[in-house]
């Protein structure tokens, strides 16, 4: 498949992920998800390679392969991965709502492990609870984020930010933009919830690769 620069993606991307469908259904009988802390955000340049001015350590690139699977031992998400492709109005696709544990990740754009920025997304939640990523935003710093790869590998990577954003001001480049090393990006619905628009924003997980197996 050709690649394409993930600089074609727009804010839209994650905007079909956050009805909110259960929080809507449910209203004061459920919780909403959690959302990351100021203390996880980024402290130091996005490429920086650091973390508070302690080294991080970056594994060297891997050849491309379409990734299965997704592991985020800390949050106990273990899940498929499916191919999204872009709209018209160039967001991502998602995965079907109803399948709660499936993830989706950017097809014609980096894979996980290879020189580059690759792109994750999933529902926070759907109409019969929390789905894939409801967790997302407990995820801390220097956490690890797994991911199957078609020709039997395993791309491990370190979390290096988790991050909020509301959707009026999601940083498309910060995001979405190139990178030197290999990068992953895990993007799910967060902020604040309205029951007329649904999650107000999105929660992203930036980490690099740090091993492979």
């Amino acid at each position: 498949m050709r690649r394409v620069g993930n600089s074609v993606i727009a804010a839209v991307t994650a905007t079909a992920l956050c009805a909110g469908a259960w929080l809507l259904h449910s209203g004061a009988e459920t919780h909403p998800p959690p959302q990351p802390s100021a203390a996880q955000a980024h402290s130091g340049g996005r490429d920086s390679g650091t973390d508070g001015g302690t080294a991080i350590r970056s594994a060297p690139a891997m050849p491309p392969s379409p990734p299965v699977r997704i592991r985020i031992p800390s949050l106990r998400v273990d899940a498929p991965l499916t191919g999204l492709s872009l709209t018209p109005a160039g967001g991502l696709t998602v995965p079907p709502a109803d399948r709660k544990n499936l993830a989706g990740w950017y097809e014609a754009g980096t894979t996980p492990g290879e020189r580059g920025t690759a792109i994750v997304a999933g529902h926070v939640d759907n109409a019969e609870g929390p789905a894939v990523f409801y967790g997302l935003g407990a995820l801390r710093k220097h956490g690890t984020v797994e991911v199957d790869r078609r020709d039997g590998t395993v791309a491990v990577f370190t979390v290096d930010a988790v991050e909020v954003y509301d959707a009026r001001r999601f940083p498309d480049d910060k995001v979405y933009g190139a990178a030197s090393r290999p990068e992953l990006r895990v993007i799910t619905c967060g902020g604040t919830y309205s029951e007329a628009t649904g999650y107000q924003g999105n929660v992203v997980v930036f980490a690099h690769l740090t091993g492979s197996r």
